[in-house]
């Protein structure tokens, strides 16, 4: 899931920006690591609570810190209108976030895709 998600991020940044970004440095890559194996990351601690059952709203309330990667989610999706690049995580987060579709449901299919 991982190297999928950097390749995702990568491909990304190569439409969107006009100067070539190398994803693997520590402002993208070690952004990715800490949401992903951090438990004291914020996102990570969220999307655990969505995972569990909780609703974006709940999951909001108990956490003392925003999770940015809810909002961020939103913005690249809508970003990403005019580029269409091909985001298969993104499109799954998204629709748990936003469009309310259960977590077991959106990862049967993301993992079907990533196979």
């Amino acid at each position: 899931m991982i190297a999928n998600a950097i390749q995702e991020i990568e491909n990304f940044i190569d439409e969107v920006s006009p100067i070539h970004r190398d994803v693997k440095s520590s402002a993208y890559l070690g952004d990715l690591l800490v949401t992903a194996y951090s438990k004291f990351s914020r996102n990570r601690t969220f999307g655990f609570m969505i995972g569990k059952g909780y609703s974006v709203k709940t999951a909001q309330l108990e956490m003392d810190m925003i999770a940015e990667g809810y909002y961020a989610t939103k913005c690249v999706k809508e970003i990403n209108k005019k580029f269409q690049v091909e985001m298969p995580i993104l499109e799954a987060v998204y629709n748990i976030l936003y469009e309310k579709i259960s977590p077991v449901i959106e990862m049967k299919i993301l993992t079907d895709k990533l196979a």
